[in-house]
């Protein structure tokens, strides 16, 4: 048995894993953001709840570990932050720690348990508040040792202009320190922000969607720029992958609508033609991070033994 962990900046659930078909939701705790012992204290008590010992963890986590050093970048849970969590974890705990990025247990779930079962390779797009991704190839993480690949939300490739007729797209400032990344225009605050640029007005994600939905001129224009800029990469993504299949997550993922325009757009953009839908909702009903981590874990558990 391993128990699984998806850690946000406000919650920590958990999950026990038996197995890749008996994987069982925990509660839920608030995460300690600024007291490392705090949170190895939450963890410690969710493994303490399952009155079981477990063999290993394995952690989603909304961040990055860098896979020369071991050092995992999360700059919203702080305590965490700049750690080598992984090794600091098992010392506290005296268990195997495995550590994974959200999107890219997201992918593993979705390749594993979702609509990307029966794929070679499984390209996972989180289209959220921002923009992510992870990429799975014969049942494997790429990332399994870390890293970036699958973060096709950030480098400075967005388009200078964009929709029909095209208009001019500023390349907007992105968290990461770049300019003209995805993620400034593919997630919901990147969505308010074309609506701004394109009409002057303040809206939020779901009111532009919703006004698109019933036909508002300045929404269907917001919507027609938003999937030609967001088009482009995610074909672009699929072509270097050779993806054949692109569960998306996040919330702009429940617009069945935008999806398939989205789709629609990426599959006439792509090298290798599809008579079927490529780019498609996810279909975890589980928590993706729980599910994606389980896996990893269970992977890890039985290369050990």
């Amino acid at each position: 048995m391993i128990i699984s962990f998806d850690i946000g900046g406000s919650a920590i659930k958990g999950g026990i894993a038996r197995s890749e078909t008996d994987i069982v939701p925990l509660g839920r705790h608030p995460t300690p953001k600024d007291d490392f012992a705090a949170f190895v204290g939450a963890l410690r008590g969710i493994i303490a709840e399952t009155g079981e010992q477990p063999s290993r963890i394995a952690l989603s986590i909304a961040g990055v570990v860098d896979p020369d050093t071991q050092r995992l970048t999360c700059a919203n849970i702080p305590c965490i932050h700049d750690r080598t969590l992984a090794a600091d974890l098992e010392a506290e705990l005296g268990l195997p720690v495995l550590i994974a990025n959200d999107a890219d247990c997201f992918a593993m779930a979705e390749a594993g348990l979702g609509a990307g079962r029966g794929h070679r390779i499984v390209f996972g797009a989180i289209l959220g508040t921002g923009v992510g991704g992870g990429l799975v190839a014969d049942g494997r993480l790429v990332n399994e040792a870390g890293g970036f690949a699958g973060e096709w939300g950030h480098g400075p490739i967005i388009a200078s202009a964009a929709g029909n007729p095209p208009v001019a797209i500023p390349a907007y400032t992105c968290g990461c320190g770049q300019k003209g990344c995805v993620d400034t225009v593919g997630g919901a605050r990147g969505l308010e922000r074309l609506h701004k640029t394109l009409h002057d007005l303040d809206l939020s994600s779901e009111e532009i969607i919703g006004a698109w939905r019933h036909g508002e001129e300045k929404a269907t224009r917001t919507i027609d720029v938003y999937v030609d800029l967001v088009a482009s990469p995610l074909a672009l993504t699929v072509n270097i992958t050779g993806a054949t299949i692109v569960p998306v997550g996040g919330g702009l993922s429940n617009v069945e609508p935008l999806l398939a325009e989205l789709d629609h757009a990426v599959r006439a953009r792509i090298l290798r033609k599809f008579d079927r839908p490529l780019v498609v909702s996810s279909e975890c009903s589980i928590e993706p991070g729980l599910i994606g981590a389980a896996l990893l874990g269970l992977k890890a558990e039985a290369a050990a033994s």
